[in-house]
């Protein structure tokens, strides 16, 4: 298991558990991140992070996608 920022951009990725306080998790979870899961990175620059998560693309900073484990 490893924080989504360190994983190969482009691969598909089955999401494991969603750190953080409960408010965070919930925010997470409403935009579609939910442990079983599938997101795509899609880029990792300067501090935020893009991913792909159905059929849109989200974008978070570093800290809040440091708490996604894949």
């Amino acid at each position: 298991m490893m924080p989504i920022v360190v994983a190969d951009m482009g691969e598909e990725l089955i999401v494991k558990r969603v750190g953080g306080k409960p408010e965070v998790r919930l925010h997470l979870g409403n935009l579609g991140i939910v442990p079983g899961g599938t997101v795509t990175l899609i880029n990792v620059n300067e501090g935020n992070v893009i991913l792909k998560v159905k059929e849109s693309r989200i974008a978070l900073n570093k800290e809040m996608a440091m708490k996604i484990m894949v």
